[in-house]
């Protein structure tokens, strides 16, 4: 069997087969504890996005579910012990929060890169209006005719 999620009218069929998932059973002992565990946190992020159908709500609500799975599946890539079958997997989920619920989770690093940023952007003024500051005004003295 497959997982289907209906959101208006059209099937997104998820390809985590059962087979997987009864593998996962039947060989736990033969699985990591990583794989065993991103399985459960991906039903659990597959079981949030089936309960809503208002998208906004869904990003919402669902949002603390996807960035853990996220956040496991960066650390098992880092440490390379993630199969096919878990990458298919994230691949799908990672197209059904973007692309199907126009879901975004924002990006940690554009906070320091804006702030960076801004602050070299104001450098130069504040370097001038400084120097202007600082610096003694020489007043031109014109010579008046007798």
């Amino acid at each position: 069997t497959l997982f289907f999620i209906v959101f208006n009218g059209q099937k997104f069929i998820i390809i985590i087969a059962s087979i997987l998932i009864s593998a996962m059973k039947l060989y736990q002992e033969a699985l990591s504890n990583d794989t065993v565990f991103f399985m459960a946190t991906l039903n659990q992020s597959l079981s949030c996005f089936e309960q809503y159908q208002n998208h906004t709500e869904l990003c919402k609500d669902c949002k603390a579910s996807y960035k853990r799975l996220k956040e496991l599946y960066g650390r098992m890539d880092k440490n390379q012990t993630l199969c096919i079958d878990l990458e298919d997997a994230m691949n799908i989920t990672q197209q059904l929060w973007s692309k199907n619920f126009s879901c975004l989770l924002p990006r940690e690093e554009t906070v320091p890169v804006i702030a960076v940023s801004s602050f070299m952007l104001f450098l130069p003024i504040i370097f001038y209006l400084s120097s202007f500051l600082h610096s003694e005004q020489k007043k031109r003295k014109l010579i008046h005719r007798k």
